[in-house]
Parts: structure tokens; C-alpha cells; sequence
């Protein structure tokens, strides 16, 4: 396991990052067994994994609870991150969420606490401040955001300095490319990339447009570019065998290859899914690899546009 440091902060962490949002049974992935799910935790341990992210928001503090339990007589060996959802940014809500994460985690302190979403009716001013007394109350050592784009984030940049902006980025989702990521880069946030493999796309389950179930074809690069984007998951099949390499391996080993990445989260259900992500922080792709798959989803990344919301476009985006 490769590991690096978050920019601004004392954390090394695994470039694979333990996805936890399965674990609260939310999202598109359906219910998971909370035991599969801290076997799948118990594995990461083994492989090297020390970094766990999770939010309030997954079932409703379910994640945080079965992370808690697995991580259990674990925790100075780990990093942990949690979200705060952008209803809770208001007044004395986020202290109160902050406690109830804190309890359900089995810890009295956290290592990252995210702003899960911006939330325009918040000053950005009053988010930071109300973060900085959790910092100074020992409750968190370093704060964070998700889903900032490029007008958000340079608006927060004015009252403080996150460690790290958690945004969608994979070979089909290339978008913070284009303002996320040069800002990120120029003041020193690091960003951890989520949906590295595009919902499973990038893995390489899926053999046609067609084969891909409704809920995960809602991503715009399937909505809107389903044709161009499964020519890209060609490439990246040819590639792939190539190298003698899995396609999600040579996937997130791309991911981890890009300016500014520090580290990718998975969202795993079993602990071979664990195993099987765990080598990528192990692969090295050659140099002309690289380029012929940045070349190659290129078309993609401009026919997407700049918008990072992943899901939604225009006056429907969450990003600003």
C-alpha cells in the first residue's frame, strides 16, 4: 500500500480510501449485511487501507455506526472522515452532528469533518467558524468539504483553507479538470476522488450501453455521452489486456496518477472487492499507457462540458 500526505495536515494516508456509503445500505448499491461489511473493513485493515470516509448522511448514521463497531480498538492506527450534511451547517446543528457522529464512530475525535454539500442560505463565513471551534474543542483535527466546485470553493478560500474537496473524478468524469482541480492545486487542497470507477462502469460488467442498469445510467456521461463514454471503457478494455492488468486496477491506477490526487475512495460490499482494489495502489502504468488514455477520453471530457455535478446539468446542477 502506497500512502501519502494530505496537504496542510499531519495525515498520511492509503492512496485507496474505504468507501463507507455501502455500508449504511444507501445509494444505487441496494441493502448490505452490516457483517459483510465490517469483514469488508477488517480486510482493508489487512491490506494496508488506513483511510475511512463515511458521512451522517449514509442511512442515516447507519455507516457511521457499523464503521464504529469494525474500527473498534483500531483507531490510532486509522484515519476517519465524516460529513456534515448541508442541513445541519446552521447555528448549534453542526455541534450536535458533530457529537452524534462522534458517538456512533465510538471516537472523541475525528481526523476530517466534511461539509457534505454547500449550502447557500449559510454564510461561508459562519460554516468556517463554526469548524474551527470543533477544531478547537479537540473534536476535529482538520475540516474539509465535498462537492465544492470552482465558484463555492474560491468563496470558501476567503474565510479559511479546507484540507481537502471530495469530488466525482474518473476516466470518464474528467470535469474538475477544467477549474476544480487547477484551484484546488494552486492553494494547496488536496482532493480525494469518489466514483473512481463509475459506479462499476469502468470495471468493465457492463458490455453495452444497454446493459447498464437505470439508476446507474443516471450519471451524465451516460445520460448524455452513453456511446462516447463505452468507447472509452473500450480503450480502456484494450489497455487493460495489454498490460495483463484487470481494468479496474489500471482505472484507479490512472486516477492516482493525475495532478492533485491523493487519494481515491471506493465503495466496496465484500472484502474481496477490498482485496481487489487494493492492488491498484501497487500499479505503476507506463508512461505511454497514460497518455493513451488521457488522449483517448479526451473527446469525452469536452463533449461533458465544465460542470461538475455529475448528475445533474444546468439550473438543476448542485454546483456552483
Amino acid at each position: 500500500m502506497q500512502y501519502r500526505r494530505l496537504s496542510g495536515t499531519e495525515l498520511d494516508v492509503s492512496v485507496i480510501c474505504f468507501g463507507g456509503m455501502t455500508a449504511g445500505s444507501y445509494g444505487t448499491f441496494g441493502h448490505q449485511d452490516d457483517e459483510a461489511s465490517m469483514q469488508a473493513v477488517r480486510a482493508a485493515l489487512e491490506e494496508g487501507i488506513n483511510f475511512f470516509d463515511t458521512a451522517e448522511g449514509y442511512g442515516d448514521g447507519h455507516s457511521e455506526d457499523v464503521l464504529g463497531r469494525a474500527l473498534q480498538g483500531r483507531r490510532e492506527q486509522v484515519v476517519i472522515g465524516t460529513k456534515v450534511s448541508q442541513r445541519h451547517l446552521d447555528r448549534d446543528q453542526m455541534a450536535r452532528a458533530c457529537n452524534r457522529s462522534l458517538r456512533l464512530l465510538r471516537t472523541d475525535y475525528l481526523d476530517i469533518y466534511h461539509v457534505h454539500w454547500p449550502n447557500h442560505d449559510v454564510p461561508f463565513a459562519d460554516v468556517v467558524e463554526r469548524l474551527e471551534r470543533l477544531r478547537e474543542a479537540g473534536k476535529v483535527r482538520y475540516w474539509g468539504v465535498s462537492n465544492f466546485g470552482r465558484q463555492d470553493l474560491t468563496d470558501l478560500l476567503a474565510c479559511g483553507r479546507p484540507a481537502v474537496n471530495q469530488v466525482p473524478y474518473s476516466l470518464l468524469w474528467r470535469i474538475i479538470e477544467h477549474e476544480v482541480r487547477p484551484l484546488c492545486i494552486e492553494n494547496g487542497v488536496s482532493i480525494i476522488c469518489y466514483s473512481p470507477l463509475a459506479q462499476g462502469l469502468l470495471t468493465g460488467k457492463f458490455g453495452r450501453p444497454d446493459e447498464v442498469p437505470p439508476e446507474r445510467a443516471r450519471a451524465r456521461y451516460m445520460a448524455e455521452a452513453a456511446e462516447r463514454s463505452f468507447k472509452v471503457i473500450g480503450l480502456l478494455r484494450e489497455v487493460s489486456d495489454e498490460l495483463g492488468q484487470p481494468m479496474a486496477d489500471v482505472a484507479l491506477a490512472w486516477a492516482l496518477a493525475q495532478p492533485g490526487i491523493a487519494s481515491v475512495l471506493t465503495g466496496v460490499r465484500s472484502d474481496e472487492q477490498v482485496r481487489q482494489n487494493a492492488r491498484a495502489a501497487d500499479l505503476t502504468l507506463p508512461a505511454a499507457a497514460l497518455e493513451r488514455l488521457t488522449q483517448g477520453s479526451e473527446a469525452l471530457r469536452q463533449e461533458l462540458g465544465t460542470d461538475p455535478d455529475m448528475w445533474n446539468a444546468g439550473e438543476r446542477s448542485r454546483y456552483r
